[in-house]
Formats: C-alpha cells, structure tokens, sequence
C-alpha cells in the first residue's frame, strides 16, 4: 500500500509545486487506512491547504489506493 501512496504522491507534487509548493509522506497506517502527510514550501502556509489537502490530496490517494479512508496532516 505504502508504494502505491508514493507513485501517487509523485504524480501530485508537480501540481503543488507549479504554486511553490510540495508534500511529504509521513506514515500509512494500514489498519485504519489513514495516510499522513506534511505539505511543505508555499503549501505549509496557505490558507487554502485544508482545501489542498481535501480537494487534491486526498481524492488522488483514494482513486488510486481505495484501501485509503482518510489522510491527514502530520
């Protein structure tokens, strides 16, 4: 599971860094399905990150790893 976040974490970082931002995967726990993240660079600080983390984040990861139930900051 942890492999298939990663390959969808590359495919994101590229959409986060065209705003000056990026992402870092912190833990998967695959017991509860939850994904923790850090977004990083102009990301850390934006207002809209929840938005990023919900919106963007979080629906990637579940389209690609349906074993996913939520993903947080960390």
């Amino acid at each position: 599971m942890k492999d298939k976040i990663i390959k969808t974490l590359e495919k994101i970082k590229p959409i986060l860094a065209a705003d000056g931002g990026s992402i870092e995967l912190i833990d998967v726990d695959e017991k509860t399905g939850t994904v923790k993240v850090k977004l990083a660079g102009a990301c850390g600080s934006c207002p809209f990150s929840a938005m990023t983390l919900k919106g963007v984040v979080e629906k990637m990861i579940k389209e690609d790893v349906p074993e996913v139930k939520k993903v947080i900051m960390g």
